[in-house]
């Protein structure tokens, strides 16, 4: 697979959904994600990220302006010891409880869909970043129903191990926009990454619809030491 440029890659449609982009900086130095959530409704675009431990969670900008917090208020990111686990659902418990009680990521989404936001039938996508004794290796899943079909789940994991410095992996809910919005094919898409943390994180904001997008986390860790670096942008804010 050929490795794209990162900000052709999140600016190829308007609107992708929720993303995950994870990697190695173009030093070797750290390990790299971004998550980022966009909206078209009003409820959607209604949110912000906020820190939460280790991690983050979602929250109403406007509490008043809520209308449904099912699916869109969760904790995109928690870690557990030297795994970090990003998600663009509350699927982020169901891998933080499996790892917990020794299962790994596949074997804990086993219990998993897709969203039960028919017609449109949104994929979970899930990362998990492992750091050990300096040695990284990461991996991407995405839970979908088949065509459109709510009968049928298909699932995907693909695993990185040794992964190069400065390219990584994206992938998103929505293929492109429409109605239903068409789900994700294929396999993450390899993308480069570049640049120190500021950087970076102004190439993925500054990527994204700005109509759409709602908010961005960002995280660089240290892989020698689990030193972590994050940033939180909203657009609320």
């Amino acid at each position: 697979m050929e490795k794209q440029n990162l900000s052709e890659a999140l600016g190829r449609t308007t609107y992708p959904g929720r993303g995950i982009v994870i990697g190695t900086s173009a030093d070797g130095k750290h390990a790299v994600t971004a998550y980022f959530i966009m909206g078209r409704s009003e409820n959607s675009r209604n949110r912000v990220f906020v820190p939460d431990g280790e991690g983050i969670r979602t929250q109403a900008y406007d509490p008043s302006k809520m209308v449904d917090p099912s699916l869109i208020i969760y904790a995109p990111v928690r870690v557990w010891g030297k795994t970090t686990i990003v998600t663009n659902g509350d699927q982020t418990d169901t891998v933080y409880d499996g790892i917990r009680q020794g299962k790994s990521f596949e074997e804990s989404l086993r219990s998993r869909t897709f969203e039960p936001d028919g017609p449109n039938y949104t994929p979970r996508i899930s990362g998990v970043m492992n750091i050990q004794n300096g040695v990284y290796d990461y991996q991407l899943s995405i839970l979908k129903s088949n065509n459109g079909d709510p009968s049928s789940c298909q699932r995907f994991t693909y695993s990185y191990e040794n992964p190069a410095a400065g390219e990584g992996h994206f992938i998103h809910t929505y293929a492109q926009d429409g109605n239903p919005l068409p789900s994700f094919e294929g396999e993450p898409e390899r993308v480069a990454i570049e640049g120190e943390i500021g950087d970076f994180t102004r190439t993925v904001w500054e990527s994204l619809n700005e109509e759409n997008k709602v908010s961005l986390f960002v995280r660089f860790i240290d892989i020698a030491t689990g030193e972590a670096q994050t940033r939180i942008v909203n657009k609320n804010i």
